[in-house]
């Protein structure tokens, strides 16, 4: 029976995580979230964890009350959340945390051996020399949980060798507005971006599918994770959501991965490598589905891919950077402050205010997090 510390657990992939937990018959030993204090609390009861946290400190003093009669101990702040990745007994910690402030209790996680099973992508688009190094000297293994790159992950264990690899090819969906203009785009609503056509997902991850930053930092991730350069990794758009990428090899061979659009198969993937078991999520019938349809991703209405492929390309400080500025962007397009345009205007312009700094420490990523953040807010006067 495996073990697992799960971050992000009332979000959507945490509870899809433990919906493959409970029908794998695995044991919680953690469990941490930032504010939902009724979920937390009837996934304690239901999975009796040696710890839980809130991130939001009054959250926690009432869930501390509400579980009193539980053994499990209530831990509170960012601190609680770290404890509950690297301190609780789990041998596999889940990282579904939303965002950057996933970053630091996947390197504490890692410093305490544990495997890391990721789905927080920004953990290595903000500091991916600094969690690669890491896991490599604590010999830790960090599977994606993310569907692309599970796909790629499954893709290449068919080969003894990834010396023969030629490409990796993301699948996007191309969100809620694939084929509009960007005087379509001007005009579109919160509502409007949060109709995704195949995934149901927080609202952050949401937008960052429409305007395609998602797909950015997926390739961003991809680098890290299977060590290629940024231009062996290239996009297509795949509505239909059943391919959930390829892999090229140089003999021309492409291996794909396919499945219906249900994250519990790919975290499923992760929590029990290396082997497979039965899974919930249904077959694929071929049939059924009827069509696969691929095209082109549209870089001039989406710039977003390209920021990040160019913020990779110069390393260092920069994928921290665009992605600070996009997660506060985000935030104020969520807010109504600005439009949905706005969003990758923001992050060039507030990127170009970036000292880049190619050896950098944690700190440098924690300070570029606060400069952007202030930056964007400065650009869109909010």
């Amino acid at each position: 029976m495996k073990t697992i510390n799960l971050l992000g657990s009332t979000g959507s992939i945490g509870v899809q995580a433990l919906d493959v937990t409970r029908a794998r018959g695995y044991k919680i030993e953690a469990l941490a979230a930032f504010s939902d204090v009724e979920k937390i609390e009837q996934q304690i009861r239901e999975f009796k964890p040696q710890y839980a946290a809130l991130v939001d400190e009054k959250a926690a003093a009432d869930l501390k009350i509400r579980v009193k009669d539980t053994s499990t101990k209530v831990l509170s702040g960012v601190e609680g959340v770290t404890a509950c990745g690297a301190e609780a007994k789990g041998e596999i910690t889940l990282n579904s945390v939303v965002g950057m402030a996933g970053l630091g209790p996947t390197l504490a996680a890692i410093e305490a051996g544990k495997t890391i099973a990721l789905a927080n992508k920004e953990t290595l688009v903000a500091g991916g020399r600094l969690v690669t190094d890491a896991a490599k000297k604590k010999n830790v293994s960090i599977l994606p949980v993310d569907s692309e790159h599970s796909a790629i992950f499954q893709c290449l264990l068919g080969s003894p060798s990834n010396k023969a690899l030629k490409r990796i090819i993301l699948t996007a969906s191309g969100g809620p507005f694939f084929g509009k203009t960007k005087e379509e785009l001007s005009n579109v609503t919160l509502k409007d971006a949060l109709k995704h056509p195949s995934w149901s997902m927080g609202q952050k991850i949401t937008i960052d599918s429409a305007t395609m930053f998602n797909k950015g930092l997926e390739l961003i991730e991809a680098v890290w994770l299977f060590s290629v350069s940024p231009d062996m990794i290239d996009i297509v758009v795949h509505r239909e959501s059943i391919v959930h990428s390829l892999i090229e090899y140089d003999d021309n061979s492409v291996i794909a991965q396919l499945g219906h659009p249900d994250m519990r198969l790919p975290i499923q993937f992760a929590l029990t490598y290396p082997e497979r078991y039965e899974s919930p999520e249904k077959q694929l019938d071929l049939w059924e589905v009827g069509n696969l349809t691929f095209y082109k991703p549209d870089y001039e209405n989406f710039p977003c891919m390209d920021i990040c492929k160019n913020a990779i390309k110069s390393g260092g400080l920069m994928p921290a950077a665009v992605n600070c500025a996009n997660e506060e962007a985000n935030l104020l397009f969520r807010q109504d402050k600005i439009s949905f345009n706005d969003i990758p205007r923001l992050i060039i312009e507030a990127s170009e205010k970036l000292q880049n700094k190619e050896d950098y420490v944690l700190q440098d990523v924690y300070d570029t997090d606060i400069f952007m953040r202030e930056t964007v807010r400065e650009l869109a006067h909010c």
